[in-house]
């Protein structure tokens, strides 16, 4: 399959890797670091703005690889493309049960884990020897950072970033565009734009969005 990577930074790389590593090739990186369309040992660069022509010409799809959750949601909804247009990339060594659901433009990388019955929404980053455990939830738009476990039946809420290391212990919810820092560990349910750290992990901010 020829991938348009949105962006062209450190975790485009990664996922550029994660893409090779199944087979698929990319075909262009668009960011908007880039003025003009060009084309360098066989992939072409250039502004976000030649994604739709670029589709047309190689018959290609998208992955958004921007790391922060909310430019990632910016970009997606400023692109307008239908959901037929994205990939879903699981490197060849992560583990993806049969029974788990995984969105358009969401990404598994290399050592992650997704167990039975788990679903991950749209645009999600599921990152090196990170765990999405059984019959969890996973919205759209979040980061489980490397390391990081959720463990069963628990619930993350479009736009939560899980960062490394830490965990979020079963059937706990984590609101949505709230952030678990590195290392804690969620024992108790977590409201929407909050950010928690510690272990147990305990409230340092409270935010009125989805911006920190």
């Amino acid at each position: 399959m020829n991938i348009i990577l949105i962006g062209d930074s450190g975790h485009a790389r990664v996922i550029t890797d994660n893409l090779v590593s199944c087979g698929h090739q990319v075909i262009a990186k668009l960011d908007d670091k880039y003025s003009e369309l060009f084309k360098e040992a066989g992939c072409w660069f250039g502004p976000v703005s030649e994604v739709h022509a670029l589709i047309q010409k190689e018959g290609a799809k998208v992955i958004v690889a921007i790391g922060a959750n909310t430019v990632r949601k910016k970009i997606v909804e400023h692109l307008a493309l239908t959901a037929d247009h994205y990939a879903t990339a699981i490197h060849k060594d992560a583990i993806v049960s049969p029974s788990a659901v995984l969105g358009q433009g969401t990404v598994v990388m290399p050592g992650a884990v997704v167990n039975a019955a788990a679903q991950i929404g749209n645009h999600s980053i599921i990152n090196s020897r990170a765990v999405v455990e059984h019959d969890c939830t996973v919205g759209d738009y979040v980061h489980v950072s490397p390391g990081a476990t959720v463990a069963g039946v628990a619930t993350i809420s479009d736009g939560v970033l899980i960062e490394a290391g830490a965990s979020v212990i079963p059937t706990k919810r984590v609101g949505e565009w709230s952030v678990v820092r590195a290392g804690s560990a969620v024992l108790e349910d977590v409201e929407a734009f909050t950010t928690v750290v510690g272990v147990p992990a305990q409230v340092v901010a409270k935010r009125e969005s989805a911006n920190p």
